[in-house]
């Protein structure tokens, strides 16, 4: 089947990614955390390399077959401190999931009604006949151009400034990719556990997470 295929699923214009999810960027910025385009790449780094390699390594073992949805599900939830981490995931699990199933029919069905990014990654993965290492780079490169595309928006940056900060991050993007083929890994970013959790309070964002 087609990488490319996956990679248009994963694109940060649909409802999944940076249209409607900032990964944290929306409460960086609100919290002065990230402000120009180095406090974004900065931000970028910290995410690939927690947030990023985390569902990445999920979604690797459920293509491989290694773990099961019902233990992917667990795995994922114990990964995620923050309840808002965890609705977030579900959101855009479930809206990842409606979109693959207009390509495979029958996907998921053994998923409940709002499964983890990083579970229906992993069964997509599996249903376009891609190899696990394939699917993690297509997590790891969702979860930073998500966030990039946030960040352009939200603070109005030069289109081709933050493009120059994603092909920097590139090799990172490989590196964790590969590592997150080795072993699953638990670990958590605090900063993001927070921006999560103090999203919800915030009056009228204009992202969901």
């Amino acid at each position: 089947m087609s990488l490319a295929l996956v990679l248009t699923l994963a694109d940060s214009r649909l409802p999944i990614g940076g249209h409607v999810h900032s990964g944290g960027v929306e409460e960086a910025i609100a919290s002065g955390v990230v402000r120009d385009l180095p406090t974004v790449e900065a931000y970028l780094r910290r995410r690939v390399r927690t947030t990023g390699l985390v569902a990445a390594a999920l979604a690797a073992a459920v293509c491989a077959g290694d773990l099961e949805v019902r233990e992917a599900e667990f795995e994922a939830d114990a990964r995620m401190p923050a309840p808002a981490a965890r609705m977030a995931s579900r959101a855009q699990g479930r809206g990842l999931l409606r979109l693959a199933r207009g390509v495979w029919p029958q996907v998921g069905r053994e998923l409940g009604p709002r499964p983890h990014l990083s579970t229906v990654f992993g069964v997509v993965g599996a249903a376009a006949e891609l190899a696990p290492d394939e699917i993690a780079g297509v997590v790891v490169y969702t979860t930073m151009t998500g966030s990039a595309t946030a960040a352009q928006r939200l603070l109005a940056l030069d289109p081709a400034g933050v493009a120059a900060v994603t092909v920097r991050l590139a090799p990172l993007c490989d590196e964790i990719a590969a590592r997150a083929t080795t072993e699953l890994v638990a670990l958590s970013d605090p900063l993001q556990d927070v921006l999560a959790q103090r999203h919800t309070t915030r009056d009228m964002p204009l992202f969901a997470s």
